[in-house]
């Protein structure tokens, strides 16, 4: 077929794609139980700064997206985050509806659900055991709830908006939300105004605020505001203080329409965003179509599969969903400066989602991701230091490296430039590479160094080359800022800062540093473990990491999954191990012993290293399809915590058959689960992925594989092969467990000229 006639062929399928309503797939549930801790409420487009949905109590389990499938409704609130962990965030400008008059606002006014909730894509539904309808939809900065009361009861219908409401946590580590104060005022008898300061939470925020411009579209028989102390009960009264506050409105109407804006500036700008976005008389149905044609245009028209089975398409388009929810898109929302450059918020955490999000939300949204990575550049600019993570506009916190290093590395090396300005981009890395952050706030988890942000144990690892016990989740760290300083080597190469190049390049070799080979467990030698100032290293068991938190050597995995995490420098890792042979033999230990946590993100990359040794590749494929049986579309269809879409990337990756490694421009090639799948690369360029002859179950294995037509024998393509200007992956699969990949390995740019030799 010529490439005329290809092209236009293909024109014509993304052409019938594009009118296909993918939200309709869309399972907001997914992942929201089993603590996948995903939110399910109204998000109207791609990272909107409004997530208004329902939150839910039970008195002994954090809701950290608001959401819990068991429990009392609480309050309906217009800002969330989705899976997320540590402590919850935000469930602030809340509202409450109440059957009847209302004597007591400050009781517990919290009811069961008549039956589960329900909620699609721009739209969510609550049903309440004493008769009332709440619905809900949205818009990027305003939200709409729109209630039924129950007639047959012949009561008032009243909405108790609570300024004091906040998520609340009940782990006891101190991280909990807290209220300190807020203002309320009735500009009439159905539009208020105010605001509410809040402070802490997962990422130890101090005060910050937001505002909030609340409207009823029907008339109001009573309306006041109340408060613990100094309450004003008039009906035009306002009253600001650090007790509790709010608003009681009752209406004699079984029909009640509430219009709520926020901003992070002003009242001002929480009325107009209201007032542009979801003026009075908006038609609900007209916001949920607005919010499914974004959806639909920005993110699921971009990936396009063969399959037709209703859970295979259930399961990629939440996924893709649930990847989109975080960060917040907060530009022209910045109340601490004013930047002619975007801003992103709720940025949780890029120790997370570094490995596999990032390269994938470049894929489906390159111009949101060009914007992203200028807004980590300019939080640099403006705060010191680039956040690891981020919340409430404020960095913190940092649990390994400054993963920001990799994003941005990530991103140069696949060719992002547009307006970023990467001069800058370095300096942001160096800072991360060389200032000591200030401990500013103590964390009782972690007090030995910062965990706002920056390297906290930099000290030592600028002095020893490695990280001393002095410092909590020493080794962890150590590897952490290795990968982190390869960061700063590539882009410093591509910037022709030659000096700085040898510098992080030497650098990042310095995982070796923790290197015992004296160290032994499940029959193989040679671990990371901590090391002491004189050198000598500490007596560990490869098998514990003692809690695997904060305050030990290793974070959330133990030494078996640390000790292969140095991805620059594969390599060399494969001479320590012993060779080809004895590096296949650690990775299987990780299943056999039962250490590989799938829902576990240090681990992430694990499965897959077999593509570094040559005819290995059908391993990695075998591994990978296992992983994907620990996925679906229901409520528990998560095997960990979502991470803020890093748990669903990692599935995506799996179907499309290929796997980043971060900070290069390599994938390591496994196998798509689809017979065809179609990736929009914007600016008319496409990947097409097809399979012939096997199947995802019996007959995975790669059979043979073509790249833009040509014979593969590589385990691996680069960014340039594939997605730099789109192209075509043809796999043939089968059941034999075929060495096909005997080509030249994976590139490993820190290991220098060693070679591997199978022993």
């Amino acid at each position: 077929m010529s490439n005329l006639r290809m092209a236009t062929v293909l024109s014509l399928v993304v052409a019938s794609h594009a009118t296909v309503d993918y939200s309709q797939y869309v399972n907001v549930f997914m992942g929201t139980a089993k603590g996948g801790n995903r939110f399910p409420g109204v998000v109207a487009a791609p990272f909107a700064m409004t997530k208004l949905g329902p939150d839910v109590q039970n008195s002994t389990t954090d809701a950290y997206s608001g959401y819990l499938p068991i429990g009392n409704i609480w309050g309906f609130s217009m800002m969330h985050e989705s899976g997320t962990g540590g402590a919850p965030k935000y469930g602030v400008v809340s509202q409450m509806p109440v059957v009847g008059q209302v004597s007591d606002p400050l009781a517990d006014l919290s009811q069961p659900r008549l039956h589960v909730d329900e909620g699609g894509v721009g739209w969510y539904k609550s049903s309440l055991a004493n008769g009332i309808t709440v619905e809900l939809t949205a818009s990027e900065h305003a939200g709409l709830y729109s209630y039924t009361f129950p007639e047959a009861t012949n009561e008032s219908s009243s909405i108790v908006v609570d300024v004091s409401h906040v998520l609340p946590s009940f782990r006891g580590l101190g991280w909990e939300q807290h209220y300190s104060g807020g203002a309320l005022k009735l500009l009439s008898e159905s539009h208020y105004e105010g605001s509410g300061t809040y402070n802490n939470g997962w990422n130890l925020a101090p005060n910050w605020t937001i505002y909030f411009c609340g409207k009823f579209d029907q008339k109001t028989s009573s309306s006041r505001v109340f408060a613990q102390s100094n309450a004003t009960n008039a009906s035009y009264g306002q009253t600001a203080g650090t007790g509790r506050l709010g608003g009681v409105f009752t209406f004699n109407e079984t029909k009640v329409t509430s219009r709520v804006g926020i901003s992070f500036i002003s009242t001002t700008k929480a009325c107009h965003n209201l007032e542009n976005e979801i003026p009075g008389e908006t038609n609900p149905h007209s916001l949920i179509q607005d919010a499914q044609a974004r959806w639909n245009q920005e993110v699921f028209n971009k990936i396009q599969m063969s399959s037709d089975t209703t859970e295979d398409l259930q399961l990629l388009y939440s996924s893709l969903y649930g990847m989109f929810l975080i960060p917040s898109n907060r530009t022209g929302e910045n109340p601490a400066w004013s930047s002619g450059e975007p801003y992103y918020d709720d940025v949780f955490t890029l120790w997370d989602t570094h490995r596999c999000h990032t390269s994938l939300f470049q894929v489906v949204q390159p111009t949101a991701y060009e914007e992203f990575i200028r807004s980590l550049i300019d939080i640099w600019r403006h705060d010191g230091f680039m956040p690891d993570a981020r919340s409430s506009n404020f960095n913190g916190r940092v649990q390994g490296g400054t993963n920001a290093d990799n994003v941005l590395a990530d991103a140069y090396v696949k060719g992002v430039r547009g307006a970023v300005d990467w001069e800058d981009g370095f300096s942001a890395m160096q800072t991360d590479a060389e200032v000591i952050p200030p401990l500013e706030i103590v964390d009782t988890k972690a007090p030995d160094a910062s965990t706002k942000e920056g390297r906290g144990a930099l000290p030592d690892w600028l002095q020893y080359g490695y990280i001393t016990p002095r410092f909590t989740r020493a080794v962890s760290r150590a590897v952490e800022y290795s990968t982190n300083d390869f960061g700063l080597y590539q882009v410093a190469v591509g910037l022709g800062k030659t000096l700085e190049a040898a510098t992080y390049l030497n650098r990042s070799r310095n995982w070796r540093n923790h290197w015992n080979p004296s160290a032994t467990s499940g029959g193989h030698n040679g671990f990371m473990v901590p090391r002491k100032a004189n050198g000598s290293f500490v007596s560990q068991n490869p098998e514990d990491c003692g809690g695997c938190y904060w305050g030990d050597a290793y974070y959330e995995d133990n030494t078996w999954i640390y000790s292969m995490n140095a991805i620059h420098d594969v390599t060399e890792l494969k001479r320590r191990i012993g060779g080809d042979k004895r590096f296949v033999g650690r990775i299987d230990k990780l299943f056999e012993l039962g250490i590989f946590d799938a829902g576990n993100e240090p681990g992430f990359t694990s499965p897959y290293l077999y593509n570094f040794v040559q005819g290995q590749q059908w391993r990695s494929v075998e591994r990978g399809r296992n992983i994907s049986t620990l996925y679906n579309s229901g409520e528990s269809g998560l095997p960990g915590n979502s991470d803020a879409g890093a748990m669903e990337s990692l599935l995506i990756w799996q179907m499309i058959g290929l796997w980043p490694m971060t900070g290069q421009s390599t994938f390591l090639v496994l196998a798509p689960v689809f017979e065809q799948m179609t990736i929009d690369l914007g600016d008319d360029k496409t990947l097409i992925l097809s399979t012939s002859g096997g199947d995802r179950i019996s007959a995975p294995y790669v059979q043979s594989l073509k790249v833009n037509g040509k014979q593969w024998d590589k385990s691996w393509v680069s960014w340039e092969d594939v997605f730099a200007n789109g192209g075509n992956l043809d796999f043939v699969l089968g059941a034999n467990k075929t060495e096909w990949s005997t080509g030249e390995l994976p590139p490993s740019p820190a290991s220098g000229e060693i070679q591997s030799v199978m022993h």
